[in-house]
């Protein structure tokens, strides 16, 4: 059994991470900026972080956040895991950053070459965009009578779950670079997507498609963040709405 450590390990994705690996045995500490005894901004660093990595066999990195700061938060993560001779690196990131021109994209993909060139041993997994993100957006977008959606925009939604595990098992094992991309067992339109938690939650909301327009918008809808060829997952979304959403 080995020490491994989880950034962002009280979110949605490491929180099950965590879990799964003390489940197997594994001691797991959990770092976050909030959680004693490893509560550490990354994006500071500092002895804090030291302590953290101090003793750790594998690094499994979760933590990110749209609002900035990862470039900088691994910077400090990697250069605390050389510091403490960890031996392997697993990285989350997502489908498509490498083709959709989206700036918190760019910023995992510059995540992803830090990784990479860390000297660290390393393994990198891109997966679609979990389920309750999306019902996260669906529930901003129904507070109002009609629900605009991206015109031509289709999406993969995968389990969370079945991420975590597969997390785990990379970080068990050996560093293995960039594993095979993980995308939901479905590729679907937004609308039809939207118009399944509509019918899940009971709500009653008018669905429009909306031409957008920039790189970002041509790059999903050309389906860059898409990984059809790996359609690995087995959790639709009408299973996650049959257990998550009430009317």
């Amino acid at each position: 059994m080995t020490t491994i450590l989880v950034t962002g390990g009280t979110g949605t994705l490491g929180r099950l991470v965590t879990e799964r690996l003390r489940a197997e045995g594994h001691e797991v500490r959990v770092l976050s900026r909030h959680t004693p005894p490893y509560a550490v901004d990354l994006r500071e660093g500092g002895t804090a972080l030291d302590a953290a990595v101090t003793g750790v066999d594998t690094v499994v990195h979760c933590a990110s956040s749209p609002r900035g700061g990862d470039e900088r938060a691994a910077g400090h993560l990697i250069a605390a895991a050389r510091r403490a001779g960890v031996r392997h690196l697993v990285y989350i990131s997502i489908v498509g950053v490498d083709r959709v021109p989206y700036g918190y994209y760019r910023a995992k993909l510059a995540v992803e070459k830090l990784v990479e060139e860390s000297g660290l041993g390393w393994t990198v997994l891109r997966a679609t965009q979990f389920h309750d993100l999306l019902v996260q957006a669906f529930q901003a977008l129904a507070r109002v009578p009609v629900l605009l959606l991206p015109a031509g925009v289709s999406d993969q939604p995968v389990e969370v779950a079945e991420v975590a595990d597969r997390l785990a098992e990379l970080a068990v094992g050996a560093p293995s670079g960039r594993a095979e991309d993980m995308g939901g067992p479905e590729v679907r339109t937004a609308e039809s997507l939207a118009r399944a938690f509509l019918e899940a939650s009971g709500r009653r909301c008018a669905v429009l498609n909306v031409p957008l327009f920039g790189a970002a918008y041509r790059g999903f809808r050309s389906g860059g963040h898409l990984a059809p060829e790996q359609a690995v997952g087995k959790g639709t979304f009408e299973d996650y709405l049959a257990t998550r959403i009430r009317r």
